[in-house]
Order: C-alpha cells, then sequence, then structure tokens
C-alpha cells in the first residue's frame, strides 16, 4: 500500500506562511486610519480630538520604530516589514474593539480603550516569541512599546482610574496569551523534548537570512542509521573522471537544511564530476543536518582505495513488471538499475525496498545500484511501501534485471560526461548542479543517463525530454537528484512545471552532445561503500512529528477564542469592580 507521510501533512502548513508587505505601505495605512477616526471623533465627539492620531497612529509608529532594536538587543532578530505588519495589525484589531464598545455607548470608551491595549500588549506578544524569539521574558518589552505609549497618551482623554484598568488588562491578557504559548508548547515539548515557537523561530530565520539553526532540532529527535552507498567509478583515457554515486539517504528536508543540497555537497569533495543520483529512501532518512554529509564522503573515500577496474560493459537492457519499467546495465562487477513508473506517479520508495533488492542481487552481484529516477510527480507525494502491489512490482522487475545480467555479453566501455548550467533559478525547481549526464557505449549501442538538480519531474515532461534523448542515442532514462534546495514551502516544485519542457530540451541536448563529444574508452569500477552512525530523522519520526503539529494546528482556534473570551469577561468583571 501506498501512505501519506508525514512532509505531506507538514507541507500543507505551508498555506499559512505569508510575505509581508513592505513597510512603507503598512505605515501607511497605519497614518491615513489614524487620519479618518480623527475625522470621526471630531464630528461625533466634541471633546475628544485627534483620537485616531494620538491614541492608534504614535503607538503604532512607536511600536514600530522600537521593537526592531529591542528584539535585536535581545539577541532576537525580526525585519522592518515584519515590525510594521504586527503594527499594522494591533492598530486594525485595536480600533475594531475599541468601536465595539463605542456601539454599546459613548461612556464606555475608556473601558473599550483600555482593553484594546490589552489585547495588543497579549497579541504583540505571542506574536513577537512566535516569529523572533521564543523566551517569554526577553519579547515583553517591544511587545509592550505599543500599547505602553497608548496608555501614557491615552491619560490625556480619561480619568485617572483608566491607568489602573489598563495595567490591569495588561496583566489578564498578559497571562491569557502565556497560557496559550504554554498550550501550544506542550505537545510538542511533551513528545519529542521540542519547544514548538522556538522550532518556529529558526524556520523563520531560515527564510530570512539562510540560517541553519533548524539542524539542532532535527539532530535531537535524530538516530543513527548505517546505510550503504553504491558507486560507479570511471577512469578514462582522455577527459576527466566521473563518479555516478546511489546515497541510500534522503535530500532534504528542506532549502539547505540537512541532506536538502547533497549533489553539490558532494561534488565539491571529489575532483570528478559527480552524479548523486536518488537511491531509495523516504523523508525519515533525511539528514539532521549538513556536516553528516561529511560522514558519506568519507566513506566513499575510503572505498577507492580498494577498486577493481574494468574496461567491460554489457548493452543496456529494459524489464517492465506491471507499472515499473527498469533501465539496467552491467559494468563488470556492477550492476546498474535505474527505475521508474512514468508516466505513473514516481515517487520516495521506501528503504526497506531498496535493501530487499540490493540483498537479492549479490547473489550475482557484488554491487547492485539500485536508483530511484524520481521522474514523474502526478500531485500525490506519497511514498512506496513494503507489502504494496507497486512494491511487488520493483522487486519482481529487480529480479528479473538480476537474474538477466550475469548472462548478458560484455563489451569494450566507451563512457564520456558533461554537466550544463542552467539558467532557471530554485524558485522554478531547479538546483545549482544544473544537467549532467553520463553516456556509455557498448556493442554498438549507446546510452544516456541523464540526471536533472531537481525534485522530481512533473508528469508527462519525462516522456518529452527522453524521446528527444532518443534522437541522439539508442536508450537513455531522465532522472532527478530529488533536491530539496527547490523546496522551502512545499514539496511541490518539480521539473517542468515553471518551466515548460521546451525551454528544457535545447539544455538537455547540449548537455547530451557534449556528453557524446566527450566518449573515450574508459575503465569502470564499483564499490559498496558502509555509511555508519549517520544521524538521520528516524523511522516514523517525522509522520509522529507531523501529526503532532496538525494536531496542535486544529485545536489552537478554539483554545484562543476561548482565552479571548475568557480575558474580556474578566476585564469587564474588574471594571465593575473598580468602577
Amino acid at each position: 500500500m501506498s501512505i501519506v507521510s508525514g512532509d505531506v501533512k507538514m507541507e500543507h502548513l505551508s498555506r499559512y506562511i505569508f510575505v509581508a508587505p513592505s513597510w512603507p505601505v503598512s505605515i501607511t495605512i497605519v497614518i491615513i486610519l489614524g487620519v479618518l477616526i480623527d475625522g470621526a471623533s471630531l464630528r461625533f465627539a466634541q471633546n475628544i480630538h485627534f483620537f485616531g492620531t494620538l491614541a492608534f497612529t504614535l503607538p503604532a509608529l512607536f511600536g514600530f520604530l522600537l521593537t526592531g532594536p529591542l528584539v535585536t538587543f535581545s539577541g532576537g532578530r525580526i525585519t522592518w516589514n515584519r515590525s510594521a505588519l504586527l503594527a499594522l495589525s494591533c492598530t486594525v484589531l485595536g480600533v475594531i474593539i475599541t468601536l465595539t464598545g463605542l456601539v454599546a455607548s459613548k461612556n464606555l470608551l475608556p473601558l473599550s480603550y483600555a482593553i484594546t491595549l490589552g489585547f495588543i500588549f497579549g497579541s504583540r506578544l505571542i506574536v513577537l516569541v512566535a516569529i523572533a524569539d521564543y523566551r517569554i521574558s526577553r519579547m515583553v518589552p517591544p511587545a509592550f512599546t505599543q500599547s505602553g505609549l497608548g496608555i501614557l497618551l491615552g491619560m490625556l482623554f480619561f480619568e485617572p482610574p483608566f491607568l489602573l484598568l489598563a495595567l490591569l488588562f495588561h496583566l489578564v491578557f498578559g497571562a491569557g496569551f502565556i497560557l496559550l504559548i504554554w498550550a501550544i508548547e506542550r505537545p510538542l515539548h511533551r513528545a519529542f523534548h521540542i519547544h514548538a515557537l522556538s522550532f518556529l523561530n529558526t524556520f523563520i530565520a531560515h527564510l530570512t537570512d539562510g540560517s541553519k539553526t533548524m539542524e539542532d532540532f532535527f539532530r535531537e529527535i535524530g538516530e543513527e542509521v548505517y546505510v550503504p552507498q553504491v558507486s560507479l567509478f570511471f577512469r578514462k583515457e582522455k577527459g576527466c573522471g566521473i563518479i555516478f554515486t546511489v546515497p541510500n539517504v534522503h535530500p532534504g528536508p528542506i532549502g539547505d537544511i540537512g541532506g536538502g543540497n547533497l549533489p553539490t555537497y558532494l561534488q565539491s569533495a571529489f575532483p570528478e564530476l559527480v552524479m548523486v543520483s536518488h537511491g531509495t529512501a523516504t523523508h525519515d532518512f533525511n539528514l539532521v543536518a549538513e556536516e553528516e554529509i561529511e560522514k558519506i564522503v568519507s566513506a566513499v573515500r575510503a572505498g577507492r582505495d580498494r577498486l577493481s577496474y574494468s574496461g567491460q560493459v554489457s548493452r543496456s537492457f529494459r524489464h517492465q513488471e506491471g507499472s515499473v519499467s527498469l533501465l539496467s546495465q552491467v559494468f563488470g562487477t556492477t550492476l546498474l538499475i535505474v527505475s521508474t513508473r512514468s508516466p505513473e506517479r514516481t515517487e520516495d520508495i521506501d528503504y526497506g525496498i531498496g535493501m530487499a533488492i540490493m540483498g537479492e542481487g549479490h547473489r550475482t552481484f557484488p554491487h547492485i545500484a539500485f536508483v530511484d529516477a524520481h521522474n514523474c510527480f502526478t500531485g500525490d507525494i506519497s511514498t512506496v511501501q513494503p507489502g504494496s502491489l507497486t512494491a511487488l512490482e520493483y522487486q519482481t522487475a529487480a529480479l528479473s534485471a538480476v537474474t538477466t545480467g550475469p548472462l548478458l555479453v560484455q563489451y569494450p566501455l566507451e563512457a564520456g560526461a558533461s554537466q550544463t548550467p542552467l539558467p532557471f533559478s530554485r524558485d522554478q525547481g531547479f538546483g545549482s548542479q544544473g544537467i549532467e549526464t553520463l553516456v556509455v557505449r557498448a556493442g554498438g549501442q549507446t546510452t544516456a543517463y541523464v540526471l536533472i538538480d531537481g525534485n522530481n519531474i512533473f508528469a508527462g515532461v519525462r516522456e518529452v525530454l527522453r524521446d528527444h534523448v532518443l534522437t541522439l542515442v539508442d536508450e537513455a532514462e531522465v532522472m532527478t537528484t530529488d533536491s530539496h534546495v527547490v523546496n522551502i514551502f512545499s514539496g511541490k516544485n518539480p521539473v517542468g512545471l515553471n518551466v515548460p519542457p521546451n525551454q528544457i530540451i535545447p539544455y538537455v541536448d547540449r548537455s547530451v552532445r557534449d556528453s557524446l563529444d566527450d566518449l573515450s574508452p574508459a575503465d569502470s569500477a564499483g564499490d559498496t561503500a558502509l555509511c555508519e552512525r549517520v544521524i538521520v530523522f528516524g523511522s516514523q519520526r517525522i509522520a509522529q512529528v507531523a501529526s503532532t503539529i496538525n494536531t496542535m494546528v486544529l485545536f489552537i482556534p478554539p483554545l484562543s477564542i476561548a482565552m479571548l473570551l475568557l480575558a474580556f469577561l474578566l476585564s469587564i468583571i474588574i471594571y465593575l469592580i473598580i468602577v
């Protein structure tokens, strides 16, 4: 069966993320709003002048100007755009609350404005704790800036009891929002010892300035694994050497965090052209930190000392089983298998399925490089799990390749490779490795392995690209690295979604032609390196965290409403007691 993985659930949370407007826009709205209230106050309350500017606009400007410096002084960070948006939001809500009190009676203006200031303080506190610094005590001063000046200016309009009311309402709403913060934090902290709002701070810091402090949280929930990594090394009579490697960890979770930029990191570690394909791993095998990649590099480097090169290779051949198609080729004692289900969904394959295929293949080959081409995105990003029909098709097709491989005639090997940079950005679905192509010629047949640095290929695009490649070679497959540098807000940014195939084809064409020009006699050697004590998210851990977060998102709205109603009720009771 295919199940919906935790990362899919977490992706749904991206709809809550938005970009703050430019601060001049927010401040302009604050000023206009104050002027409109000034006009209304002059017309309907002859004894109150410029109430909008003094009670709302000036406090908002004061909060906007001081929030950033105070947050920075406390060790946090907030942009001017977010500070202005926070001031504007609190002003709008404050106006609504104040006017609501006036609907009942003009005499309730001191009460409604005092409640407004308490609400503004509590709202600013929870927002700053969420986006700037989860430590509540450090966010109290910047949270108090807007409402604090509001208290001082409110004393110009109202009798002395107003000061006492405003301060008491600050305590009521402050305590209520702190209780809400505790309720939000409790589930994740109890289950995983993670501060939810601290995690949110680090996520926003990553979006803002590329901070990698999120990795500290992932390390807390991670666990050690030992994973094999199969690599094919090519040395050529002319040109640069080639490493085609298959990591069995996942290049995620997002951006440059963890293993998100695994292909680029591995390329930087070796002088040869390194093609980092996608092995069998789901988000459970996301690396918790980029430094974990060094363990993979060390294992691959160590394997170079035990290589036994061969100049022989078979022709490539295909096996079809149900929806699964395999392109296989034997390089000496190494069997390379590239799998796809395109035009059906081709997504992450569970680690256990890959290990079962490799274990079965070791009967005939010491090294089995099994690649998930990850090349057909259909909108469903659920994974392939053991025991499903799809898993059985993968295993049956692979068994056929393993059985057929030793019977194939091997011919002298010619290999060529190239890397083609692209003018497209991460937002358009392309990583910095561009397009890498390995071309293998054997027995009169030419096979191209085209690897695009991206996270999957939009449904139907793989066929368009492959059909063009087949005009240049006899057999081909188009793969992606599954690099998550192209994913920040969503896991849905496949190659071909934002850039049409006709704009990609010229670069694929150039990459294949350059590889054909690079063809020369070559030797190859396979190696299976054991990457030890690699810390990944852990089995089902991402699903557990995602389930907890999604549950929190469900209960936060009703809990917030209940807390606000209680705070308003207590405010009215306090007013009746004092007045």
